[in-house]
């Protein structure tokens, strides 16, 4: 009888930034663990709060670091948001979007129209992370959701991993809209919120997934709202620290340095020694 921690499950559903990889370099491990997933045959799925990049280019990226995925592997708040627009708004309906072209061209893609200007009178703002984003931006979006249109945020991750430390995330430029606005946005579609997960686990008919990330706040309190366990990574932004004082809702099962743990036997959070 195996002892390993991925034992019993029959999906793992990584995030990305800070997990599999910083910006666009594999983190040491990653290629080798998930090869191992693949050589035993068991499923994984990538749910990325960065909606900078569509699901092709995800799956691009990582084969291109000798970790062969899809696009249906893939899911990310970008495409998720695009389907919450689309549900939301007749068909054509004009959409004034601050954010990377990855999100544009999912938001074109459901037949809804790119604007970029409060001008134009769109029906709805959607906010995502993108590294050209500046005042400019933000000013067309706050003139537009006064005027009425719905403001979605994609997700609000304060910041984002990188190799010289956190940077700032698009909930840093929500949080910049929100204190102009003095209100939240109407809508948040990523992590914590479930659906990423859920969504992965539906379509490989997955009925005992883990959740794998690097972030208590968005990974593992969207675990616990999924009804999955997690595993937190000591490789992106949280701690064993940070995890031990964290709220119950925010707690992970387990924790592992790295995804060798994933290998090795499951630890919980009060046994880990650092």
């Amino acid at each position: 009888m195996s002892d390993r921690l991925i034992d019993g499950y029959d999906l793992v559903i990584f995030d990305l930034d800070g997990v599999v990889y910083l910006i666009d370099e594999p983190i040491p491990g990653a290629v080798e663990a998930i090869a191992r997933l693949h050589e035993a045959g068991i499923p994984v799925a990538y749910a990325t709060n960065n909606a900078s990049r569509r699901a092709a280019d995800v799956a691009g990226l990582l084969t291109g670091m000798g970790i062969p995925a899809t696009p249906d592997e893939v899911l990310t708040s970008a495409g998720a948001s695009a389907a919450v627009l689309a549900e939301r708004l007749p068909a054509g309906a004009r959409v004034l979007v601050v954010g990377a072209d990855a999100l544009r061209a999912e938001i074109e893609a459901v037949g809804l129209t790119v604007v970029s200007k409060a001008e134009d009178r769109p029906e709805a703002v959607a906010q995502g992370y993108g590294p050209a984003v500046g005042w400019a931006d933000l000013a067309e979006a706050s003139v537009a959701i006064r005027a009425g249109a719905m403001w979605l945020a994609t997700n609000t991750d304060k910041t984002l991993p990188s190799p010289r430390g956190p940077l700032p995330g698009n909930g840093s430029l929500v949080a910049a809209l929100r204190h102009a606005l003095g209100r939240d946005p109407d809508v948040i579609v990523g992590k914590p919120a479930p659906a990423l997960f859920t969504t992965a686990a539906e379509r490989v008919g997955a009925t005992k997934a883990l959740v794998v990330g690097d972030r208590l706040d968005t990974d593992l309190e969207g675990a616990v709202r999924a009804g999955m366990d997690g595993l937190l990574v000591l490789t992106g932004v949280h701690t064993v620290e940070d995890l031990r004082a964290a709220p119950a809702e925010q707690r992970a099962t387990f924790v592992a340095p790295d995804l060798s743990g994933l290998f090795a036997p499951a630890v919980k959070a009060d046994d880990y020694k650092a």
